[in-house]
């Protein structure tokens, strides 16, 4: 947390003190870090914080108010690392940057200190610098609030310029931030939501217009409601706090509907392990298993794309037709990922740019995209790729690649180190650099003209500290000097010392030519980013194509080389897949030479709903798993894993696939399946794909076989495409009752040694559980296993486990208990077909009279 210091009075406070006191005031719950020389400093509690976190010592010095003031530093040439390290852990850090030379300050008066002002604030969803970044995943900054009107959600990467926001009903804003995983998440004040905390006027819809309005153009709003208007008014107004003057360069805000995503929850994100692995890392993923991307813009767009697949069948079809382009052409793909493997992340270096935070290397990041842009201009003009015209999307913006030619072709990594503009650039500059670098020989070839001229051999031109530079001779040629104008200086017991104007001119060039070219290159650097900055919109354009290259180019490299193959796209309900494979098993396997055992799957009437058996280790939750990655896949505009694919598109994906113990937030693994179930059961269309293992297993044998039972019925009489897994071997059972259920399981065979798991996934309802020979093969110990046999045999032969039996096999169907509809809502419908924008008062007054009449006929 921030400090508690309250600013001391003026008269018990050094001005030093005063100084640290009043810019923490300003930084607020913040760390401070304060520029002194060398060094960024911490002061008083924050000290402590800080040297906590980064495990530095902790020291004292000085006193306020009579005690000792805590203080921890960080050195200036790297505080980066540091500051990714504060961070990462959470907290804000605003930085206080020296913003006058010490000469200037002590100028002033012996008492006078420097001046110092917050030039930034930095939060984790505010970060640009390439150091503090992942590559290869996107840095979300997130706003949320829920009215209501329902919920607003707006969200912005401040290191690439990408803006978004959406109106959302209120209980799919969890879903969407599962999707997102924003590094900061801005909340209103006392809202209850987890989050950072904002005060509540920065979520105001009306002051966020005007905002909106302010900076991108009086259509930026529009199309907006007002919880989206209010969630991106709260975030523009942190990015311009945190950045203070700092010209964050955004892209006007697009508008994100959500019914055009695949809708997936966080629990199916989760267990699908779409972008993250179990242990919370990236490799193992179903991202890290196709991502061969060779550039971090490529990736970032990856896992966007995967982790919101598409539903519009036109726009899906546009990505698989650039994917399938480069399948076919080899030659063109390779030329491709060989020039991109050349390309920098132009994106972030634009950000850097923008936002008057770039450095030398971000200039030489924007030439280099732009070669490669040209080098892949020319590999695409002869080629016929689908959709847009990609090598004219690809031209650089006229000029730039010419002025960009004055950096040199490895500039130095600071902003204010000489040689990042190259000699033979700027005729001023090379001028001011041979001054600089050349004055003492200069000055060698002046004394040797005046030696010659006033035919004094032994003529020396000097320098000291005291003097400077001067002409010294013996004390015999002083007269010989003074009669040719020479002024006088000093004279010694051997020597006279003189001055003239052509050594005090040289020497006043010398003297200040180093400073004259760094200012000259800096006003050159300046020029060279004002130009990036000019061009920022097109140099937009032309990262987004280069990523969507990378990305088509990628997975088209993934297909080629794993025989993955194009999906089938329809409308309909069809789901029908030719011997696939889970991308990320298929791939582990692979790496220690095993082969992976592909399975069919068809949800289609008249078994559209599968009701999968058989033992654990036999296959079933990487079943169910691949078949949902597969459809991800395809609706992200990848080819799948597969022999054959034929996918009606799907709207929701729920994945109740395992589940993790929720104890820290009070819930367990059985209250956690239950409200992942109650979920499939409130939003499962027939369009949904619905995968469940495993349901009821967290409580006493027949309460979880009933709730199994039920759930089979409710989500079968749903019409929505099903994969259910189950170890309840009664709820085959249910085959003859409900008509689109099919009978599955997963094949076992019997060796020497005990079962053999053949991972294949046949008809009809598996011969047994198998548990005994798991646990035998698990290494329990035989008695155990023997007195678990004998307990088994037991039960089977009870009389309450065939009245049990039987009294499950007399259950009505659970769609015969269900309550018919409720009568369709008149006044909810009427609304429903209503666009408030497009009312006149007239139009507003005459639809208050029609709903009166409607609510008084209901």
């Amino acid at each position: 947390m921030g400090s508690a210091i309250v600013p001391a009075p003026a008269s018990r406070a050094t001005p030093m003190m005063a100084q640290v006191l009043a810019l923490k005031a300003e930084a607020g719950d913040a760390l401070l870090l304060v520029r002194m020389g060398d060094f960024y400093e911490a002061f008083f509690e924050d000290a402590a914080e800080v040297a906590r976190l980064l495990d530095i010592a902790l020291t004292a010095r000085g006193e306020h108010e009579g005690r000792p003031v805590p203080m921890c530093g960080i050195p200036v040439h790297a505080h980066e690392s540091y500051l990714a390290r504060l961070v990462k852990a959470g907290r804000a850090v605003a930085i206080a940057e020296q913003m006058e030379d010490p000469a200037a300050a002590r100028a002033r008066g012996s008492k006078a200190i420097v001046e110092r002002r917050i030039v930034r604030v930095l939060t984790p969803g505010t970060l640009t610098e390439e150091r503090l970044l992942e590559g290869r995943c996107a840095n979300w900054l997130a706003a949320a609030v829920v009215t209501p009107q329902g919920a607003g959600l707006a969200w912005a990467d401040v290191s690439t310029g990408e803006f978004v926001a959406a109106d959302l009903p209120a209980e799919t804003l969890p879903d969407e931030l599962a999707r997102l995983g924003p590094a900061e998440l801005l909340v209103p004040e006392g809202s209850g939501m987890d989050g950072t905390p904002r005060p509540r006027d920065q979520f105001d819809s009306e002051r966020a217009r005007q905002r909106l309005c302010a900076r991108f153009g009086p259509a930026a709003a529009d199309g907006f409601g007002r919880p989206a208007l209010a969630a991106m008014g709260a975030l523009l107004a942190h990015v311009e706090a945190t950045a203070r003057a700092a010209p964050i360069r955004l892209e006007p805000p697009a508008r994100h509907l959500p019914g055009d995503v695949l809708a997936m929850d966080a629990a199916t994100r989760a267990g699908l392990e779409l972008l993250r692995a179990a242990d919370g890392g990236r490799d193992g993923s179903a991202l890290a298993t196709i991502d061969l991307c060779v550039t971090a813009a490529g990736s970032r767009l990856l896992a966007e794309e995967l982790a919101a697949p598409l539903t519009s069948r036109a726009a899906i079809e546009a990505r698989l037709d650039l994917v399938e382009a480069f399948v076919a052409a080899p030659d063109l793909r390779a030329a491709v990922r060989r020039s991109l493997k050349a390309c920098p992340d132009l994106a972030r270096a634009l950000a850097r740019v923008a936002a008057r935070r770039g450095r030398p290397g971000d200039l030489a990041a924007v030439r280099a995209a732009l070669a490669v842009a040209q080098d892949l201009g020319r590999h695409l003009a002869a080629a016929r790729l689908p959709g847009p015209d990609l090598a004219a999307s690809l031209t650089p913006p006229a000029g730039l690649a010419s002025t960009l030619a004055a950096l040199a072709d490895r500039p130095p990594a600071e902003r204010g180190e000489p040689g990042v503009i190259r000699d033979g650039a700027d005729p001023e500059l090379d001028e001011l650099r041979r001054l600089a670098t050349d004055g003492r020989r200069r000055m060698a070839e002046l004394e040797a003209r005046l030696a010659a001229e006033t035919g004094v051999p032994n003529l020396k031109v000097r320098f000291n500290a005291v003097l400077g530079w001067f002409v010294e001779v013996p004390a015999r040629h002083a007269a010989a000097l003074a009669a040719r104008g020479f002024a006088h200086r000093q004279t010694l017991g051997q020597a006279m010392r003189f001055d003239t104007p052509e050594v005090r001119a040289l020497a006043q060039a010398i003297a200040t030519a180093d400073a004259r070219a760094r200012a000259r290159e800096l006003a050159l650097v300046d020029a060279l980013e004002e130009a990036v900055r000019q061009a920022a919109d097109p140099l937009a354009r032309l990262a987004r194509t280069l990523a969507r290259l990378d990305r088509s180019a990628a997975l088209a490299e993934v297909a080629a080389t794993r025989s993955w193959v194009r999906p089938q796209l329809t409308d309909g309900r069809d789901f029908t897949v030719r011997a696939g494979r889970h991308p990320a098993v298929e791939e582990a396997l692979r790496r220690t030479g095993q082969a992976f055992v592909p399975n069919d799957c068809r949800l289609e009437d008249p078994g559209r709903c599968w009701l999968v058996t058989g033992p654990n280790m036999g296959g079933k939750s990487t079943f169910l798993r691949q078949n949902a990655l597969i459809a991800i896949l395809a609706q992200a505009g990848s080819f799948v894993p597969a022999a054959f694919a034929r996918i009606g598109i799907v709207d929701r994906l729920f994945s109740r696939v395992g589940a993790s113990d929720a104890l820290a937030r009070g819930r367990s693994t059985f209250m956690v399946e239950m409200v992942e179930t109650a979920a499939i059961l409130r939003q499962a269309t027939p369009a949904s794909l619905v995968l469940m293992d495993e349901v009821g297993r967290g409580t006493a044998t027949w309460d979880g076989l009933a709730i199994a039972w039920a759930v089979l019925e409710a989500v079968h009489d749903r019409g929505c495409r099903t994969l259910f897994a189950t170890h309840y071997h009664e709820l085959n059972a249910l085959a003859g009752r409900l008509p689109s259920l099919a009978l599955r399981s997963t094949a076992v065979a019997q060796g020497p040694g005990g079962p053999v798991f053949l991972h294949q996934v046949v008809e009809g309802p598996a011969a047994g559980s198998f548990g005994l020979a798991v646990a035998r093969l698990a290494g329990v110990p035989a008695a155990v296993v023997a007195r678990a046999a004998r307990i088994l045999e037991r039960l089977e032969r009870s009389e309450a486990s065939r009245a049990a039996a039987e009294a499950l096999e007399a259950l009505p169907l659970f769609a015969a208990a269900v309550a018919p509809p409720p009568p369709p809502d008149v006044l909810r419908a009427r609304l429903a077909r209503v666009n408030p924008d497009d009312l006149t008062p007239r139009a507003a007054l005459d639809l208050v009279y029609e709903l009166k009449r409607l609510a008084a006929e209901d």
